[in-house]
Parts: C-alpha cells; structure tokens; sequence
C-alpha cells in the first residue's frame, strides 16, 4: 500500500510537470497578436504619437510574448471596418481602436467575431466584447488655464478646437474654470477646424488667434503647427498628446501627455490571464476606464517660459487634482449666457460630462450645433 500510495504521488507530480511544461511552451510558441489601429502615422507628434509610444512599452514588456500589428493612416468611415475585420481575421485576439470616429465600425466588426476582444478608445458604447478606454484630457485643460490667467498680458486666449464633440468641449470648459479661478478678466476665443489633423488648418487658425491679440494658445488637435506658429511668434502655447517642446522651446509653457502604455499592458495582462475586464455596467457589458493624473494615464511635462511663483502655483494644482482634493466641475457652473448649470456644493458627474453641449462663462461664443 506504501510503494502504491509513493508511485501515486509521484506519478501525479510528474503529471503535473509534463502538464506545466505543455502549457507554457505551447504559450511560449503562441505568443498573443494584438492589433492597432492608428488616425494617422505614428511620426505625427501629436495624438497617434503617444500610442505608439504605448504600443512600443507593450512589447518591451511582453518581449517574445506578444505579436503586435499596427495600421496606420485608417480614416474615420468605411475603410476602418475594412481594417478592423482584417486584423480579426488574422487571428488577433485583441485589437486597439484609437480613434473616437472608429466608433460604430468597432462595434460592428465586434459582432462578427465574438471571441475577440476590442478596445475602444476615447468611446461610450460599450458591449459583451467591446471595452472602452479614455483620459480625462480635461484635467490637463484646467491646469493650462490656469497658467495661461496668470501668463497672459492681453488676457485674450485662442483656442484651436477639433470637433464639437462632448470630448472637445468639457476640455474647453475645464480651461475656462483654469483660467477664470486666477484671472476673471481673461476670456477664450474658439476656431473649430473641423479635423483633428491638418497641420496647415491649425496654422491658419493659430495666426488668426495672433492676429485678434491672443498672447496664449491651445489646442485639442494633433500637430505642432500651433506651436511652431506660437514660436515665430512670440506668443506662449501648450502642447498637446506628447511633449512638443522641442518645436517650440521658448513658446511652450507645457505640455499635457497621453500616457497610454500601462493600460495597454494592463488589458492584455487581463487576456492572457482570462480575466479581461468585465468592468462596470450590466453583466453583458465590458469595462470602462477613464482615467487621468491619479491613474498616470495623463502626465504633464516639465513647466517652464514662466516665472517660479506661476510653476509652484500650477504645481499645486496638479497636485491637488491628482490626488482628489479638487473636483473641477464643481457648483456653481455658470454657462456663458448667465445660466446656472449646477448650484454651489454639487458637482458634474460623468454622465453629465459626456452631455456637455455648452459653453461655462469665459468662453465667447456658441458650440457649433
């Protein structure tokens, strides 16, 4: 019973060894595809830029144990379907679609192959194998107001804008209380360019801002121009998605940084590991996650064309955003025609900042409808 009860043993010990050693070198030899898909190409600087940068911390990390396809240059529209079910069809198990316009074709490529995973980014319409992923942009917003109220001499702000969605305009707004907690006599000026990559288009718009007496500029596009126009200029601006500095080393303040490698690295940790998330929601749904400085999902560069007094208070700032201290859309909201939008000791939950179709006061004008 003795040598039965050893030889038991010792066979389920090398069972299980056997078992371990098929597992993980039939992984090994199969290591996880995983798809991009990118607005642009990946040396725009700007927007696609930072995932690329993610995409490249994605197979640092993982080495040998992922395969990574990205596409690039896909627009917004009919041909992204075509990509998107291209990439599934190769065999990726989960793929990255980085655009707020890849939307609908995400969604629709997701019901043609249930067994793979897609990751939305910067969407709201989730589903049993759509996940959504997002920064909270405007964090970064409402610190470069506040620089802006406290570096401005004209106090007239030219904001370069892209699209009149939700997105865009909380990120104006998150600018607007910035810059009016320090400085209520500035105010902003929005061009909408209607693009969020034309390098000629945000020039155009940056010099016209100029030209109106703008002495500090922003944006919520994906190209350098502003900046370079900021430079010849004379003029102080913000950088957008990456660091810009090295466009416009004596123009720009700083630079608000979409830092998207971690999450990335997190989803995939998520599949390989079968607990991909089922997050928030009803249970058909995949998860959400909207994160900002607290997350590290945005950074801010280093601060600098300002005095120290401007740093140390934009600093604290941050650091109280960051750590929760401060809610930026916090009562009371008035909007620019006089409107109480929320009373004193409410704030704005996500919700109502995914409806937000409206200018806070200091921002001249009407969203575009």
């Amino acid at each position: 019973m003795i040598k039965f009860c050893m030889r038991f043993f010792s066979l389920m010990a090398l069972s299980s060894s056997v078992l371990f050693f098929l597992i993980t070198n039939t992984f090994a030899g199969n290591p996880t595809k995983v798809g991009f898909v990118y607005l642009h190409t990946k040396e725009d600087f700007g927007w696609t830029m930072a995932h690329e940068m993610g995409r490249q911390m994605v197979e640092k990390h993982f080495g040998k144990d992922v395969k990574v396809t990205e596409v690039n240059n896909v627009p917004e529209g009919p041909d992204s379907t075509r990509v998107i079910r291209e990439l599934a069809k190769q065999g990726n198990e989960i793929i990255f679609t980085t655009s707020f316009g890849y939307m609908e074709p995400t969604h629709k490529v997701a019901k043609e192959f249930p067994n793979v995973k897609f990751e939305h980014i910067t969407g709201y319409k989730r589903s049993k194998n759509v996940a959504t992923g997002n920064i909270r942009f405007y964090e970064g917003r409402y610190i470069q107001g506040v620089v802006a109220g406290l570096m401005t001499k004209t106090n007239k702000i030219g904001y370069i804008a892209s699209f009149p969605i939700s997105e865009v305009v909380m990120g104006i707004n998150a600018f607007a209380l910035g810059l009016r907690s320090v400085n209520k006599d500035a105010s902003i000026s929005v061009i909408w360019v209607n693009t969020w990559k034309d390098s000629v288009k945000e020039a155009d718009a940056a010099k016209v801002h100029i030209a109106e007496g703008s002495d500090v500029l922003t944006q919520h596009t994906d190209t350098p121009a502003m900046l370079q126009i900021a430079e010849k200029s004379g003029v102080l601006g913000f950088g957008q998605a990456t660091d810009m500095v090295a466009f416009a080393p004596n123009a720009q303040l700083f630079s608000s940084i979409n830092n998207w490698g971690p999450y990335y690295i997190k989803k995939i940790e998520q599949l390989r590991s079968g607990k991909w998330n089922t997050g928030d929601g009803p249970k058909h749904w995949a998860g959400n996650e909207w994160g900002g400085l607290k997350s590290g999902m945005l950074t801010i560069s280093k601060f600098q064309n300002m005095p120290n007094d401007v740093a140390q208070k934009a600093q604290k700032v941050h650091d109280e955003i960051k750590s929760g201290k401060f809610k930026i859309f916090a009562g009371p909201l008035i909007d620019n025609k006089g409107k109480e939008i929320i009373p004193a000791g409410k704030s704005l939950d996500d919700g109502a900042l995914w409806g937000m179709n409206y200018y806070l006061m200091g921002v001249n004008g009407n969203v575009p409808g």
